[in-house]
């Protein structure tokens, strides 16, 4: 069945990926991106594959016009996949960095996702919200504290919206890539240098830099996002799935190592 489809973060990595294909496969999409030079540059891209039935918008979720306007629209799934990352020791991390994080990652996704759901449940319409979590939503490794914890939040509210929202015919999902290689990861992984001092801050920035990229090397640290692109494809429009959608396999399998120690690790 043919759906539409509202995508944050449509601009670039597994959203515009995404966005192509559900549109390929017969669906209706509204991709939106949240610079004009982004929807600019998608509307010429979309142009060019000759794909009509997808729809480009502007869509900053800071931007309150932005948001009303969008929330107007008529739609049978929301996929919050936009999101900004913030790295470095949480222990030092300036604050308003944390809130910002916060305010993109999760805060913006719920206001959007409480308007579409009230429309919804008084229309009595059966719908769909997907989230783009992160396997960091499910554990936590040094130096990404500020960013993985969004994510982890985005678990508990997509876990309490669809134990709330079931009754109402509405279905949630959360996606939790693994490390793919979309540039996202690696510009992640600078924000921290932009305000650590060696001289004032007790986390050195060399120190850190070596551990982000010994991590960043690791064959599971620059997967091919192909294979997560296709994933989401499949799993964004469809009617039944699984509520958690880890990708790839060996990355779920160390998420589940991971929890079970947590249970006897000590100090």
């Amino acid at each position: 069945m043919t759906k539409t489809i509202l995508i944050t973060g449509a601009g670039s990595g597994f959203g515009k990926g995404a966005a192509i294909g559900m549109a390929k496969a017969g669906h209706n999409i509204i991709a939106t991106a949240q610079i004009s030079p982004q929807v600019a540059a998608l509307r010429n891209e979309i142009a060019e594959l000759e794909l009509d039935n997808v729809r480009v918008e502007k869509l900053d979720l800071n931007d309150p016009y932005d948001m009303a306007f969008i929330q107007t629209l008529d739609i049978d799934i929301l996929w919050n996949n936009a999101g900004i990352g913030e790295t470095g020791p949480v222990s030092e991390i300036p604050l308003d960095l944390v809130r910002r994080n916060y305010e993109t990652n999760v805060f913006k996704p719920l206001e959007l996702t409480q308007g579409f759901i009230k429309r919804w449940v008084a229309e009595g319409r059966k719908a769909k919200i997907v989230f783009t979590s992160s396997m960091g939503g499910l554990f936590t490794p040094a130096g990404w504290g500020t960013y993985v914890s969004t994510k982890h939040a985005l678990e508990s509210i997509a876990e309490a919206i669809a134990q709330e929202v079931a009754p109402f015919g509405i279905k949630v999902q959360t996606i939790n890539p693994g490390a793919y290689l979309t540039g996202y990861n690696e510009t992640m992984a600078d924000t921290a240098f932009r305000w650590l001092d060696a001289e004032k801050n007790f986390t050195k920035p060399a120190e850190l830099r070596a551990t982000f990229d010994a991590l960043l090397a690791t064959p599971m640290g620059h997967l091919d996002p192909a294979e997560m692109i296709e994933r989401m494809i499949a799993i964004v429009p469809a009617d039944t799935g699984k509520f958690r959608n880890v990708c790839p396999q060996a990355v779920e399998d160390m998420l589940k190592e991971a929890q079970a120690a947590a249970w006897t690790a000590e100090i």
